[in-house]
């Protein structure tokens, strides 16, 4: 969600340096990058260590309050994302949202949008384990699976913009487009890079789900050296935004 349909990092950074500096210290540019894409447990960890003297809890509870205010002030849409859900809408493709930020940020964030895109939202106060950890697409899965039990993971097609975001959708098993934004991503045979989602419709994503489906059968595609390397060191299918969804194809 942060990134990828909203640019909400800008909002998370601000509320950064303002708790850090409130306790006296000091938050450089290279620290925010760190928290890009992860778990909320795992930032305010790091907030603690530039000197923030709050217990976890309170940190993302700061932090979560902070973003949710601006975000009712300005919901910063990324370019091509409510116009890819609309097209994903009128076809009737089930979607689900997959985001690190918790509840209220992620429902102030659904709750703007013209129509109810989103079927399955899952945040990260509902895993336990936060993203590069597969937990929260795997979650994601299962509960669109519980109206399609013939939804596979193949079928899925994830959109992430950070690291720890596309190492969790790579881990999990579902087809990964990463659409880089605050911090850059390589190029990798495991996920398919787009610039933007502006232009962007389901023709795309079907694409993406057919060339990993012929993969797949090539005996190319193998997420398991990303998913150790990654998340241990730190009709239509169903698409998972980060956080989409439908039979054939899906998407963060």
């Amino acid at each position: 969600m942060d990134g990828t349909i909203v640019d909400t990092e800008p909002y998370w950074i601000a509320a950064e340096h303002a708790l850090v500096e409130a306790h006296g210290g000091t938050w450089s540019h290279e620290q925010a990058m760190q928290l890009v894409g992860q778990s909320l447990t795992f930032s305010a960890g790091l907030l603690q260590q530039a000197g923030v003297d709050l217990g976890i809890r309170q940190i993302i509870d700061t932090l979560t309050a902070q973003v949710v205010a601006s975000v009712k002030q300005q919901v910063p849409w990324r370019p091509g994302a409510r116009e890819l859900l609309e097209d994903l809408h009128q076809a009737g493709v089930r979607c689900a949202l997959v985001t690190m930020s918790e509840g209220p940020l992620a429902r102030e964030v659904v709750a703007s949008l013209p129509r109810p895109y989103f079927e399955v939202v899952v945040t990260g106060d509902t895993v336990s384990q936060g993203k590069p950890h597969p937990e929260a697409y795997l979650k994601a899965v299962e509960l669109l699976q519980e109206t399609d039990p013939a939804l596979s993971f193949e079928h899925c097609v994830a959109l992430e913009d950070s690291t720890p975001g596309v190492a969790a959708a790579v881990a999990s098993g579902v087809a990964t487009i990463a659409i880089p934004h605050i911090v850059p991503l390589p190029e990798d045979e495991r996920y398919v890079l787009w610039e933007s989602l502006a232009g962007r419709s389901l023709a795309d994503l079907e694409d993406v789900v057919l060339v990993r489906s012929l993969s797949d059968e090539s005996g190319r595609h193998d997420s398991t050296q990303y998913e150790s390397t990654e998340y241990e060191s730190t009709g239509y299918g169903s698409v998972t935004l980060e956080g989409a969804g439908a039979r054939g194809t899906a998407h963060d």
